[in-house]
């Protein structure tokens, strides 16, 4: 049985994902309560990350984080290892596709190869499940996001709007074409007008109103 899959965006009012100061701190206090057993996250995400994860203090993986699931089909990011050591995830798994470049034979990531030219996010799901995983939490936008959306694997939507119009920005809604029919599950609004808006789509197993997390 696949996971639950949350998809969670810092967004301005007019649906920038970028071009603006996203309130960094709520984000990832707000993440924790999903408890995810995985976080997804897509090569794009990463590379603009690149710079400061090499600069970051690496204080070795956290035994009871989540796996961190980077989708690579290209072979982009070379910086998981210092992802592995951050203190955020217990562990990485690289996810690659048939003709993913091929990587170095010293590489110490564990792999995991679905898909032809590009990672079968379905089936990685399916598998991800398989393993025991119940929550998956995708932290990314674009392309990844996009694809999920219109492959119908998103179960429900968290987006903590920033009170400011950025105009020419990237959306987070420009990457995919499907129709969602969604169900308001919470609104809460944070100083200073910072505000949270949880959607289950229409034919998720989640109830409207059942709260997010959970203990393990």
């Amino acid at each position: 049985m696949r996971p639950h899959v949350v998809a969670q965006l810092a967004v301005s009012i007019d649906g920038a994902t970028t071009g603006f100061e996203a309130d960094q701190a709520r984000f990832y206090a707000m993440a924790t309560l999903w408890q995810e057993d995985v976080t997804l996250i897509g090569a794009d995400t990463l590379l603009a990350q690149e710079s400061s994860i090499r600069a970051a203090i690496r204080s070795g993986p956290r035994g009871a984080g989540p796996l961190l699931a980077v989708v690579d089909s290209r072979h982009r990011i070379h910086t998981l290892e210092a992802l592995r050591d951050l203190g955020y995830w217990s562990g990485i798994l690289a996810l690659y596709s048939e003709l993913t470049p091929a990587r170095s034979p010293d590489s110490t990531i564990p792999e995991l190869v679905t898909g032809y030219d590009h990672v079968d996010l379905a089936e990685t799901l399916d598998l991800l499940g398989r393993r025991g995983a119940k929550l998956v939490r995708v932290d990314s936008g674009g392309g990844l996001l996009g694809a999920l959306i219109d492959q119908g694997l998103v179960d429900e939507l968290s987006l903590l709007v920033h009170p400011v119009l950025v105009g020419d920005a990237p959306r987070w809604h420009d990457s995919f074409s499907a129709h969602l029919d969604l169900s308001l599950a919470n609104v809460e609004t944070f100083l200073p007008g910072v505000t949270w808006l949880r959607y289950c789509v229409a034919d998720s197993s989640l109830e409207v109103g059942e709260t997010v997390g959970g203990g393990r």
